[in-house]
């Protein structure tokens, strides 16, 4: 995958990203949001190995770079029966709370409902997200439901999420292609 807008783009994740990904995963102020706040101690070699795994059909991690220098990081999963699970997250500080998310969301969920044929896009996000819950809202995403105290983070916390789902009528894009 090879997104372009504007000064942003979306492109696969490669073996040669992945001492940037582990400085990402590691950084336990950028992974707390997902249930990490120690990073997810995977070593670079780890994570190069599963990047060669990826592919368009099963699954995919992309890079989000910003004037050619890399933000942030975005993944795809094929869940079967025309399903994407996806999830964002902007890494470099400098660039939260511009609305470069909302685009880059918009970016990919075009993508994968014109170019690859999905029919229904779901993730999940933390209930304390509520920046998050916000920009999937704007995006068209429905809230299918809210799971009380479901899991556990990595310091024993029990944590809240809320699940959406986004089909092509309901898709408001923000960039565009």
């Amino acid at each position: 995958m090879l997104l372009k807008y504007k000064n942003l783009t979306i492109r696969n994740a490669v073996v040669e990203d992945a001492e940037q990904l582990v400085a990402w995963w590691n950084n336990g102020k950028i992974m707390a949001h997902a249930g990490f706040p120690n990073g997810i101690g995977q070593t670079k070699e780890e994570i190069a190995a599963s990047l060669k795994n990826d592919t368009d059909e099963t699954h995919r991690r992309l890079i989000i770079e910003i004037e050619q220098v890399p933000a942030g990081e975005m993944n795809y999963r094929n869940k079967g029966e025309n399903i994407a699970e996806i999830g964002i997250k902007i890494c470099d500080f400098s660039f939260q709370n511009k609305g470069l998310g909302k685009i880059l969301l918009s970016m990919l969920i075009a993508s994968l409902f014109d170019s690859m044929g999905y029919q229904k896009i779901i993730l999940d996000t933390n209930l304390k997200n509520t920046r998050a819950q916000h920009v999937y809202e704007e995006l068209g995403f429905g809230k299918i439901r809210v799971l009380e105290n479901s899991w556990k983070d990595q310091l024993g916390q029990l944590q809240s999420s809320v699940d959406y789902e986004l089909y092509p009528k309901d898709f408001v894009s923000f960039a565009v292609l």
